[in-house]
């Protein structure tokens, strides 16, 4: 009989994180085995600031510390430290790596491990299932809506996008631009950031009436099906 394999998740925060794991879990077989690691364990603040500060005009991510708060990180610098975060849990054993984010990533490589990374399913994922339809995205940073447009060429309509941050702002902004998207002509919506949890997705959905896609749920799926 094979052994479960194991799977290794990073976070470009801190880990393990509170908000995703328990979906992550609930969507995997009993007894599989986890490995959780972040791109800022063990940082302070002030470690952070040095190594990710935001850059004026160049691409951003948002991103959840262990104690609750949020951090707004510089792309580029993410996307260096990921590479030896990839390397970490493989050479830990992972047979399957998976990448808390949504953010797009060009580069990432394993030598055998199964690398998800969710930029590269839930565009063409949502393509699919929205056809010719509008789509409306909630990104949690307004500068995302241009620097991660790219992944979703493949949409059939340029989709509309509006901000509301999973981890400052409530549910209230996750209402708000919800209903501003279907006001706008959305369709139907995607929660794009591996941060917002059920609650953001019952709130949105109860705000514009649309069917309403999460992409930590989405990913947590199919990754359930790799290591089962």
């Amino acid at each position: 009989m094979y052994d479960t394999p194991l799977l290794g998740t990073i976070t470009i925060g801190q880990a393990p994180r509170a908000d995703i794991t328990p979906i992550l879990q609930a969507a995997l077989p009993d007894g599989v085995r986890t490995l959780h690691v972040g791109v800022l364990d063990g940082l302070s603040a002030e470690d952070i600031a040095a190594r990710y500060a935001p850059r004026p005009g160049q691409p951003l991510l948002v991103t959840r510390l262990l104690d609750g708060n949020s951090v707004i990180l510089d792309k580029a610098a993410v996307r260096d430290a990921l590479t030896g975060k990839v390397a970490e849990l493989e050479a830990s054993g992972c047979a399957v790596i998976l990448v808390l984010c949504t953010g797009e990533f060009h580069g990432l490589e394993t030598r055998r491990a199964w690398l998800v990374e969710p930029d590269r399913i839930v565009p063409p994922a949502v393509a699919a299932l929205a056809a010719d339809r509008q789509v409306g995205i909630i990104v949690p940073l307004a500068e995302q809506a241009t620097s991660e447009a790219g992944k979703f060429s493949m949409l059939s309509r340029t989709p509309l996008c509006a901000a509301a941050s999973p981890y400052d702002e409530g549910l209230r902004a996750v209402e708000t631009a919800a209903r501003t998207l279907r006001e706008r002509g959305a369709q139907m919506l995607l929660m794009d950031c591996m941060g917002f949890v059920e609650d953001h997705r019952a709130a949105a959905r109860r705000a514009s009436g649309l069917p309403t896609v999460l992409s930590n749920a989405l990913i947590a799926k199919l990754v359930a099906e790799l290591v089962t």
